[in-house]
């Protein structure tokens, strides 16, 4: 199973409305076939009430072996329903990588 499959699937114990894994790797100076870069926007009842870094801290310990081993940078944008729709379900773009062009 590929490391953005075993995301996609480990966020789905948090019941999300919206969920978006998007590999980011090619943006950054790695192998053309690395899974080492990713965007995750998920949009979840249970952070409301939450602030940002508790809303982290559940991603981060429920990704814990990915990042311990092939993620090496993790980009979280996390939402409750009514923040996804006040946005007008828009997630802010990643910046371009400041390591190099891709590999």
């Amino acid at each position: 199973m590929s490391v953005q499959a075993r995301i996609e699937e480990k966020l789905q114990s948090l019941d999300p409305e919206h969920a978006a894994v998007e590999n980011e790797s090619h943006m950054h100076n790695v192998p053309s076939d690395a899974e080492t870069h990713f965007k995750v926007t998920l949009v979840a009842e249970r952070f409301a009430g939450l602030m940002p870094v508790k809303r982290h801290q559940q991603v981060y310990a429920l990704l814990a072996d990915e990042l311990s081993g092939p993620v090496h940078a993790l980009a979280l944008h996390l939402y409750t329903p009514e923040e996804w729709h006040q946005r007008a379900a828009a997630r802010p773009d990643s910046p371009n990588c400041r390591g190099g062009g891709a590999g």
